[in-house]
């Protein structure tokens, strides 16, 4: 079977940096499922590269940072009193918070804690950065009813309600 809109793909993957540092992996064992054919579980640019192919076949794709997790953007940095934090605070921490315009809500994550002040940061942490995906399809199946009413795949590896 091809993939095409409403299939459910299977993919072993390795993503690393330019350089090739790996920053995460799948092996065939436990793969990375998605709902193809835009339900938004995979980036765009690695949907379309993976149109058309099928179990066994293989790309190798470079992520610029505007087809993966934008560019970096240091408005999204904010410095908080650190009185609004718990008293263990630390560099790492995640927290959710509002967005500046107070619109939707964002993760933010702890990249400082000094002088009674804590500095959070709402980009991800792969924004800003190229990155390379290698990915092989292990296998591709239609979807079901459900998973398209859902937008997303189910079953093992996937979404389960």
């Amino acid at each position: 079977m091809n993939i095409a809109k409403n299939t459910v793909v299977s993919l072993s993957y390795r993503l690393s940096t330019l350089d090739g540092e790996l920053l995460e992996e799948a092996g065939a064992d436990a793969p990375a499922v998605y709902l193809h054919g835009g339900y938004a579980g995979i980036f765009p640019k690695v949907e379309d590269a993976l149109e058309g192919m099928q179990a066994g076949d293989e790309i190798d794709v470079v992520l610029e940072p505007e087809d993966a997790f934008g560019e970096y953007d240091a408005a999204l940095v904010r410095v908080e009193p650190a009185h609004l934090f718990p008293d263990d605070v630390r560099v790492g921490m995640q927290f959710e918070g509002a967005s500046e315009d107070g619109s939707h809500v964002m993760i933010y994550t702890v990249t400082e804690v000094a002088e009674g002040q804590v500095v959070v940061d709402g980009n991800h942490p792969l924004a800003g950065r190229s990155l390379r995906l290698q990915c092989r399809v292990e296998d591709v199946r239609a979807a079901t009813a459900e998973e398209i009413a859902h937008g997303h795949a189910h079953g093992p590896g996937a979404h389960a309600h």
